[in-house]
């Protein structure tokens, strides 16, 4: 049993905030001050008077809160929950391409490391991504590190030539057409919603591919009371909690081991000892903080 009373008395002496993403373990929800995607949490990040700032999620975007918030000190609870998708950008292989196309512009999905970050133009979530490279002047675009989000991006900007590079989201990946139609079979009323992430031919037989939470604000709009789910299952227990009265229907292998790795002893762990600290360069931090403030003046596009 959780006992709420003492993570709220260990918040309050620390002066401390948790922050939660919307595929985090319900028990983790269930704690959280805030829970969001990647850009809302960013956000909510400079928004608050915590000393400490306790990520719940994975290692990018822990290091983005650090990076906006140079002065706090930022928790992540397991320092080896990491976004594989972020971690195989290689940079030198990123600066080389940038050295080969000289009149691109680098636009870095937050899904990506803070050396990434520190090299990139600017910034984009999946929620705000169209809207992003719309303000670009260039018209050539180098977009890292999700495949399958470039391409879906790339179908409402056909005006820019983009340069792609060839990294995959394993969780959102592993979600296949056939995951998507067998639950229709099941389900012929619910309404098909996917992430951007997912591969082109899942979102081709979506009813909506959306940030995870534009499907939190569809759900919430939608006279619909069925919904299949194409993301990382644990979005499902928020949809569930804040639409009682609605049914959803995830995709039961989509789970990222990363973001479980955040467990309560290790929440509780880091309100006693305040660590482990994300910790990072002050030079590069600077340069990764100007394309993460630009992307943060972008509006959202769901």
């Amino acid at each position: 049993m959780i006992n709420k009373d003492i993570i709220e008395k260990l918040k309050k002496k620390n002066n401390s905030i948790i922050l939660a993403h919307n595929y985090q373990l319900p028990e983790i929800q269930d704690i959280a001050d805030y829970i969001g995607d990647s850009l809302d949490l960013a956000i909510k990040a400079t928004k608050n008077d915590a000393d400490n700032i306790i990520f719940c999620g994975v290692n990018f975007m822990a290091e983005s809160a650090k990076i906006l918030n140079p002065d706090k000190n930022v928790i992540l609870p397991d320092i080896n929950a990491k976004c594989p998708m972020a971690e195989k950008v290689d940079k030198n292989l990123l600066e080389k391409l940038i050295i080969e196309n000289k009149d691109a512009e680098v636009v870095s999905y937050i899904n990506t490391t803070t050396e990434i970050k520190a090299i990139s133009d600017i910034c984009c979530t999946s929620s705000n991504g169209v809207n992003v490279i719309k303000s670009i002047k260039s018209d050539k675009i180098i977009f890292v590190p999700d495949k399958n989000l470039g391409n879906f991006l790339k179908k409402y900007i056909p005006e820019k030539e983009m340069i792609i590079w060839p990294g995959v989201c394993p969780t959102h990946n592993r979600i296949h057409k056939n995951h998507i139609l067998n639950l229709k079979k099941l389900h012929e009323d619910a309404i098909i919603l996917v992430h951007p992430e997912c591969r082109s031919e899942v979102i081709e037989i979506s009813n909506h591919a959306l940030s995870t939470n534009g499907m939190i604000n569809f759900v919430k709009n939608s006279k619909s009371n069925e919904f299949i789910i194409g993301t990382e299952k644990g979005l499902c227990y928020r949809l569930k909690i804040e639409n009682p009265d609605k049914n959803f229907y995830p995709i039961n292998s989509a789970i990222c081991p990363n973001m479980k790795k955040i467990t309560i002893d290790k929440v509780i762990n880091c309100l006693l000892k305040n660590e482990p600290c994300i910790n990072i360069e002050k030079t590069i931090m600077e340069k990764a903080r100007v394309p993460l403030e630009k992307m943060m003046n972008i509006k959202r596009g769901d």
